[in-house]
């Protein structure tokens, strides 16, 4: 987020042609902000939604004390918090305000708007801020729900009311970034579940890569491994939720040749179900058998081609018995499934 400058580099970055070059001092000695002509100013992009309150703007002109610098966004000069004290200047017959530059994005002027509006001056609206909840969710869909609220002046649970309803944002993003700066997953199953596919594909790749590629810790990534291991499901049952896989779960592969397109989506609707069948998924045995069929799916396109390519020549008919005698397991497996019913 952006930040408002001191004087000292308000200097340096205010537009020359707008700014006047004296300075005052404050009190606790820090330098006060410059000044501006009113007509410089763009009264624009404000978080209220039913404008300036005229009512506010008389009171603010009768006050015989100065009026606290405004805040206003470089280098486009719009108000960005004090658009009242720029109308009840106006109203005194004054010319020039005092302002403070703020350094940062449009969208995040905006926010900057939203969070001193709502902790000093006149208050916003119960709709201001509901208005501004749903603009920063389309402008910063990352942030964490507290994030949000913190800048709006509401409770986290309205921010997640009008997260599930907006329409607006183009994608569910995995990870929010929290009020302390970190990014954390919305969902820890599905950063494990993503690790498992990962070390699935990727056996040699280090844990800090696995952990980096899957968006999780390095302590996560390290316990999705042990627990694969030992034949557990990746995702702890504290972590899972009804309907949720309980087995690792990838992106669809490409084709692989010589298997229609038909067969691999059937396979992959097929396998879907079974996995969000609870008798299957509570059980350690249904678990290793989800996991066993997931396989396939991981053994298409390129990488099919990989593993091919990798066998050396002295162990390729060890390696195709090896193939052909899974393939006959799973079809013996099948006829006894078969006969049991």
């Amino acid at each position: 987020m952006g930040k408002v400058v001191s004087v000292g580099m308000a200097r340096l970055a205010k537009p020359a042609e707008h700014a006047e070059d004296e300075e005052r001092a404050r009190p606790d000695g820090r330098s006060l902000a410059a000044t501006l002509p009113l007509d410089a100013l763009q009264l624009a992009d404000s978080p209220r939604t039913t404008g300036v309150d005229a009512e506010h703007v008389r009171k603010l002109a009768r006050l015989g004390t100065p009026l606290p610098p405004i805040v206003v966004h470089w280098p486009t000069l719009r108000v960005v918090d004090g658009v009242h004290r720029v109308h009840a200047i106006r109203l005194r017959g004054e010319t020039h305000i005092d302002v403070c530059y703020f350094e940062g994005s449009v969208e995040d002027a905006f926010i900057e708007a939203v969070r001193l509006n709502t902790s000093r001056g006149l208050p916003l609206t119960r709709a201001d801020r509901a208005a501004a909840v749903l603009r920063i969710l389309e402008t910063h869909p990352e942030w964490s729900d507290r994030l949000i609220a913190s800048a709006a002046g509401v409770t986290a649970g309205t921010v997640g009311a009008v997260r599930n309803r907006s329409t607006a944002q183009r994608e569910q993003l995995n990870t929010r970034k929290g009020k302390d700066g970190r990014l954390r997953p919305v969902d820890p199953a599905e950063g494990r579940r993503r690790a498992g596919v990962l070390l699935t594909e990727r056996p040699d790749a280090s844990l800090r890569r696995i952990a980096a590629d899957a968006g999780i810790a390095l302590a996560t990534a390290r316990d999705v491994r042990e627990r694969m291991r030992r034949g557990e499901d990746p995702v702890p049952h504290r972590f899972r939720e009804p309907g949720v896989p309980a087995v690792p779960s990838g992106p669809a592969r490409p084709k692989t040749e010589g298997v229609s397109g038909a067969a691999d989506a059937d396979l992959d609707v097929v396998v879907t179900g079974l996995r969000k069948d609870p008798s299957l998924r509570l059980a350690e045995a249904g678990r290793a058998l989800l996991q066993m069929l997931s396989v396939p799916l991981l053994l298409r396109g390129d990488r099919t081609r990989q593993l091919v390519e990798a066998v050396p020549g002295h162990r390729i008919a060890s390696v195709v018995r090896a193939a052909r005698g899974c393939a006959q397991w799973w079809l013996e497996f099948a006829e006894q499934l078969e006969r049991s019913t």
